[in-house]
């Protein structure tokens, strides 16, 4: 195993990673704010995969495919939020069986309209091709996605951290009861988180469509590697999430490079870990001490 493959396979990863961040982001944000394990979180990722294949098949352009993907799936995930979801409010066993419901069904649908066989998107022609630089050859199109990946991931960060609306999201995953007592419509910033998170990966979906191939089941397949990098990076957490999706991206490929049979093993193996002896995930901050500051009062 030398330096080359080494980088080549960082490079992978990288890229594989900026994708799964954006399915994680949204799954992270729905799961901190509104405590909700949102399974359908990833067909909406796989519908939109398959609705920018139809439009920029037919069309042509890549662009209105992701535009077409982004309003259909977003549109999809307002009617599940508040035509299901927003009426069991507070009732964690009943959102969790409705979630895994919706993730049959509209999995089942996929299949019945687009058929059994694996499906890609077509590479945009001006991405098509690889980069040479040194003695490394690399696909220009991992390259795009490793840039898209990182703006979206500031982008979040500052709308997060610096914003406002950020603020009350920040507030709402920390203690949403104190946030409704000031007055602040905690149901509206449920339903735009939720809508954003959807719209996060219908994009990832568009992206992901030229080098991940669509086919039936795959929402299972990425599923429980959504949870790896929620419980990872820490619930809420975006920065967790982001950081989170290079570690398991990065595992998950050198394992399926080198030891095929154990890259599932590799993945939960930490997360297990993780679950015992750092619960807050190993990106948050603060949790362990606040709980100490809590214990050393009760004492007291």
């Amino acid at each position: 195993m030398d330096a080359k493959f080494i980088v080549l396979q960082l490079l992978n990863s990288i890229s594989y990673g900026c994708v799964l961040f954006m399915i994680a982001s949204g799954f992270s944000l729905i799961f901190g704010l509104m405590k909700i394990t949102n399974m359908t979180h990833l067909v909406y990722f796989m519908i939109g995969s398959y609705v920018s294949y139809t439009v920029c098949v037919w069309s042509g352009s890549f662009l209105l495919g992701m535009i077409a993907a982004a309003a259909v799936t977003s549109l999809i995930g307002y009617i599940v939020f508040k035509g299901f979801l927003f009426r069991l409010r507070g009732e964690g066993q009943s959102q969790v069986l409705l979630c895994l419901g919706f993730l049959f069904i509209l999995d089942d649908a996929l299949l019945a309209i687009f058929g059994g066989y694996p499906k890609s998107t077509p590479t945009p022609e001006w991405l098509s091709g690889s980069i040479k630089f040194l003695d490394f050859t690399f696909p220009k199109y991992r390259l795009f996605l490793i840039v898209v990946g990182v703006l979206i991931a500031v982008a979040l960060n500052l709308l997060i951290n610096k914003t406002k609306y950020g603020a009350l999201i920040r507030s709402g995953v920390d203690d949403a009861e104190t946030v409704q007592a000031m007055g602040i419509n905690i149901n509206h910033l449920f339903v735009v988180v939720y809508v954003g998170a959807t719209f996060l990966a219908a994009i990832g979906g568009t992206l992901g469509g030229p080098f991940l191939s669509m086919e039936p089941k795959m929402s299972f397949t990425l599923l429980p590697i959504a949870l790896a990098i929620v419980i990872i990076g820490g619930m809420g957490n975006l920065n967790g999430a982001f950081y989170g999706s290079l570690v398991v991206a990065t595992i998950d490929n050198f394992c399926k490079v080198l030891a095929p049979s154990l890259s599932y093993f590799s993945i939960f193996l930490p997360m297990a870990l993780i679950l015992v002896f750092k619960p807050e995930g190993l990106f948050t901050r603060g949790t362990r001490k606040v709980k100490r500051e809590k214990r050393g009062v009760l004492k007291r």
